[in-house]
């Protein structure tokens, strides 16, 4: 299973309830957490064959910024 994490701006219950619908849809996704307590706001997606612009696309269409993080 593939793991890409991102900072975004998702940064409460309600903004993870609206980024759901688009991020559910990403091709490949299993899993996803956004750890909001995180000063970056750390968006963690894992899945299999996942495409990482997808991920950016879909979070981006639900209105929230986002950028791959380089661990």
């Amino acid at each position: 299973m593939k793991e890409y994490t991102f900072k975004t701006n998702i940064n409460c219950g309600s903004c993870i309830r609206s980024v759901t619908g688009f991020i559910e849809d990403v091709p490949g996704l299993k899993e996803w957490t956004v750890d909001t307590e995180n000063p970056e706001k750390i968006l963690t997606v894992k899945g299999d064959n996942l495409n990482e612009q997808a991920i950016v696309e879909a979070v981006e269409d639900a209105g929230f910024d986002i950028e791959p993080l380089v661990r």
